[in-house]
């Protein structure tokens, strides 16, 4: 491999280059020349029929909210979160939005795809609740409990001291995961959190809560722009993301090898997503929010490649398999197959943003993508997904290990 420049290997952390990357993508696919996916534009307005039936069924007034941890804190009409804030009697705004910080950094954490065969069980309402609601409301009930503290006294926090300590058989139990109740990479899981308190005494942090103080101290006019946040997700925690791509010094986090993608430049065949860091920055601005601080530019950020989003564009064939037989098959991540999948979902998510925006008489600042994945393309996901499988699972396997989708 020839020498890599660092600055250009950089440029793949900023959304700028998601974006460009995932249009190259989506020209080849438009080109007949991706390896494994045919793309039919053609199909792209019955989608967006699709997703805006979704939007007008779960939000008809349109007041719909970012895209972020804070909706999966909602269980059977009970906002969660909510209650505990309430409960909490935190001193003051900055209190608060260092609890939330720590809270929705870790549930963010813990949020790759739970399994088909994982649930959780409510002790409020007894319900069985699966996936990201499930995991989400375990999260929240273990932060609650302090289990992510060190200190007794205050157990509404998450620091590096507990995170460095914590072990799966103990976040196995906060999940209810067990041999009949099985949750995939739990091990892996717990292996995060424990790179998240190292890299957190590397930063000079003693909790992911720090970061609101900094965010707050950057936002000196009472503003802040969403991809400033996301350079200082990738920069504080960067260094957790396991079996990732360090070149020439860079770590490039969630970014993965195509061969046809940026022939000739000096970044030539790597893709970037930082999905995960994308969707914490979309989680960290409402805290932000809440404490008077204003957040723009949120659409510099890009759509979410998860199985969700990219599940809605295979399910409603807007791209499809050129081999069937890969649906079959699971795949890993770093497979040339799910980069081309992750990637055009990227650039269609910018296709579906424009139709709705466009047919509800909008703008991009009253209704940045993070609304329409939210109102939206992750929920039209799912919901065409229940009509297609059993338990409404993907309709691709992908072999997690908990740090991606």
């Amino acid at each position: 491999m020839p020498d890599r420049d660092p600055e250009a290997l950089r440029l793949l952390l900023k959304p700028a280059s998601i974006r460009a990357r995932a249009r190259e993508m989506l020209e080849l696919g438009l080109a007949g020349k991706l390896l494994h996916f045919s793309v039919h534009p053609e199909r792209l307005e019955a989608c967006a029929d699709y997703v805006l039936e979704t939007i007008e069924a779960n939000y008809p007034t349109l007041d719909i909210p970012f895209h972020a941890r804070w909706r999966h804190f909602v269980v059977a009409g009970m906002d969660r979160w909510s209650v505990l804030d309430l409960s909490a009697n935190f001193r003051d705004a900055a209190e608060r939005g260092r609890a939330a910080y720590d809270l929705a950094i870790v549930s963010v954490l813990l949020d790759a795809g739970a399994g088909p065969d994982w649930s959780y069980r409510d002790v409020l309402t007894g319900k069985q609740v699966a996936r990201s609601e499930g995991l989400a409301l375990a999260s929240l009930e273990m932060f609650a409990a302090g289990l992510f503290s060190s200190d007794p006294g205050q157990p509404l926090r998450a620091d590096a001291t507990a995170l460095k300590r914590l072990d799966a058989a103990a976040l196995a139990a906060g999940f209810q995961a067990g041999p009949a109740n099985p949750l995939l990479a739990v091990e892996g899981r717990a292996a995060l959190l424990n790179r998240l308190g190292e890299e957190l005494e590397r930063q000079g942090m003693s909790r992911p809560g720090d970061l609101f103080d900094r965010f707050r101290a950057a936002a000196e006019t009472g503003t802040l722009r969403a991809s400033h946040m996301l350079g200082e997700v990738l920069s504080c925690f960067g260094g957790i993301w396991p079996s990732r791509l360090t070149i020439a010094g860079v770590a490039l986090g969630d970014t993965w090898r195509h061969p046809l993608i940026a022939q000739g430049s000096v970044t030539a065949g790597l893709v970037p997503f930082h999905k995960l860091s994308q969707w914490l920055t979309y989680s960290l601005i409402e805290p932000l929010q809440w404490a008077g601080i204003s957040v723009i530019d949120v659409d510099d950020l890009t759509g979410l490649p998860e199985y969700r989003n990219g599940g809605l564009f295979l399910d409603l064939g807007v791209i499809a398999l050129k081999d069937e037989a890969d649906a079959a098959r699971a795949h890993e991540a770093g497979s040339t197959l799910v980069v081309e999948w992750r990637a055009l979902t990227v650039a269609l998510l910018d296709e579906i943003g424009s139709l709705i925006r466009k047919r509800l008489g909008r703008t991009s600042e009253e209704l940045p993508l993070a609304k329409v994945l939210e109102g939206g393309t992750w929920a039209a996901g799912r919901r065409i997904a229940a009509t297609k499988r059993a338990g409404g699972g993907p309709p691709l396997t992908i072999i997690s290990d908990g740090t991606v989708f």
